[in-house]
This record gives C-alpha cells, sequence and structure tokens, in this order.
C-alpha cells in the first residue's frame, strides 16, 4: 500500500509537470538557433552549480542529505530574459547533463527537475506579462510558494519512501541524521514536512531570489545582446 501511495503521488505531480510546460508553451511558435545559443549559455552555467561538488554545500542545522545548489538562478535568468521555454530547456538539458552521474537511479535528478519547475514556470509567465522590477518580484514570490510547497511534499511523501523501499535506507537512519541536525522528530511524515521540509526550501529560495534579482537587474542589458 505505501508503494503504491508512492506511485499514485509521483503519477499526479508528473500530471502537473505535464500542465506546466503546457502553460510555458502557449504562444512559443517556433525554435531558433538564436534562442537555442542563448539557453545553452544559461544552461551550462546552471550544470556547473549543480554538478560541481565545492559549489554546492550544507548547513549544519538540517540534515546532511539536503544540499544547497544554486542552479535555479541561471534558469530564472534565462526565463525571463527569453521566456519560460527558455528556462525549461535550459533546465532539461541540464538534467540530461546530471543523468549519467546519478547516485540515486536518477530519481534526485528528476526531483531537482519537478521542483524546479513549480519554481521557473510561474516565475517567468508572470515576469513575460509585466517586464519590470515589480513582475519579477510578484513572479519570484508566486514560484517560490509553489516550489516551497512542492518540494517539500514531493519529498516527504515520496523521496524519502524511495530511499527507504529501493535503496535500503532504514527509517531510523534519515531520523537520526535529522535529530544530529538538532531537529526532534520522531516520524517521517509530517512533522518532516513542517520542520524540515518547509523551513530548508524556504531559505534555500531566498538566497535564490535574492541573487536572481541582483545579477538580473546589472546584467540584463548584456543578456538582451547575447548572440
Amino acid at each position: 500500500m505505501k508503494d503504491y501511495n508512492t506511485f499514485r503521488i509521483i503519477v499526479t505531480f508528473l500530471a502537473i509537470i505535464l500542465l506546466l510546460v503546457s502553460f510555458a508553451c502557449k504562444g512559443f511558435k517556433r525554435v531558433n538557433v538564436k534562442f537555442m545559443t542563448r539557453t545553452a549559455i544559461f544552461a551550462a552555467i546552471s550544470t556547473i552549480l549543480y554538478t560541481v561538488p565545492f559549489l554546492k554545500f550544507k548547513l549544519p542545522f538540517f540534515p546532511s542529505f539536503l544540499e544547497i545548489h544554486l542552479d535555479e538562478v541561471p534558469l530564472l535568468i534565462a526565463g525571463f530574459a527569453y521566456g519560460p521555454m527558455s528556462g525549461i530547456f535550459a533546465l532539461l538539458i541540464k538534467t540530461i547533463i546530471k543523468l549519467p552521474m546519478t547516485t540515486t537511479m536518477g530519481v534526485g535528478e528528476l526531483a531537482d527537475f519537478v521542483y524546479s519547475l513549480f519554481y521557473i514556470v510561474p516565475a517567468a509567465l508572470i515576469y513575460q506579462r509585466n517586464r519590470n522590477f515589480k513582475g519579477a518580484l510578484i513572479g519570484l514570490t508566486v514560484g517560490t510558494v509553489s516550489q516551497i510547497f512542492a518540494a517539500s511534499f514531493i519529498t516527504t511523501f515520496a523521496i524519502l519512501d524511495f530511499y527507504m523501499v529501493v535503496m535500503n535506507l532504514p527509517k531510523s537512519a534519515i531520523l537520526g541524521m535529522v535529530n544530529k541536525a538538532g531537529i526532534q522528530i520522531d516520524n517521517l511524515s509530517w512533522p518532516f514536512f513542517y520542520y524540515v521540509g518547509l523551513p530548508f526550501n524556504a531559505l534555500k529560495d531566498a538566497m535564490v531570489i535574492v541573487l536572481t534579482l541582483l545579477l538580473y537587474k546589472r546584467i540584463h542589458i548584456l543578456v538582451e545582446k547575447l548572440p
């Protein structure tokens, strides 16, 4: 029954992915060389931030299996500058490049792909309708809220089950890592969601918001002049 529930959750979120992508594709007519060149540049930057070990870091007050990586910053900038499909394509390229290096049978990469979609698509769609600082701030806020809840929910009720069932990682081991970080919970359902998932994703997304706003404000003219 537990495996069935996990499968049902994954299928539900895959359906949501298709819905998000369909919204992003609305009005997207064709792919040209300039679009793909620009997208590839930001995909390369995102891939470096995602794969190079010293560009990722852990926080002592969260479990050691949770890492902060800021690869969504260039993805959001691509989405803001060239539209949602640029952000999605850059995300897809980054994910495909990372898959051969996976240590989680591709599940970690798929989860990160889903989490980033919940961030990039709403943010870029909103900014596309209102291309100014206010639009960027509203888009990032909506994307942040969307991702915080989606990422926290999927991690709590699907990804942890995967690690326990498929990778044979005992529940006690995961709880031990959580408790070692100073978070005292006794199960991996809603307590994990509220005391680990939500605060971790909120902190990570706050960093992404600040960096995206600071960088895009300074380089947006250069970005729009890329070949």
